[in-house]
């Protein structure tokens, strides 16, 4: 977890099963968990998304 607002892996066993089920094409570059780690990093320092830290997803 390198950021205080990364989802525990507690956190995230309550949300996976909440988001959709992807159709199993290829696999993603980026999972789920990754790309909600991204926006939870975004909301909670007010950065903007090109700001993101380069081992986050993409904005």
């Amino acid at each position: 977890m390198p950021y205080s607002s990364s989802l525990s892996d507690k956190e995230w066993e309550l949300i996976e099963p909440l988001l959709p089920q992807k159709k199993k094409t290829k696999p993603p570059l980026w999972t789920k968990r990754e790309i909600l780690d991204g926006i939870f990093y975004q909301l909670k320092n007010g950065c903007n998304w090109c700001e993101l830290p380069k081992d986050l997803p993409p904005y």
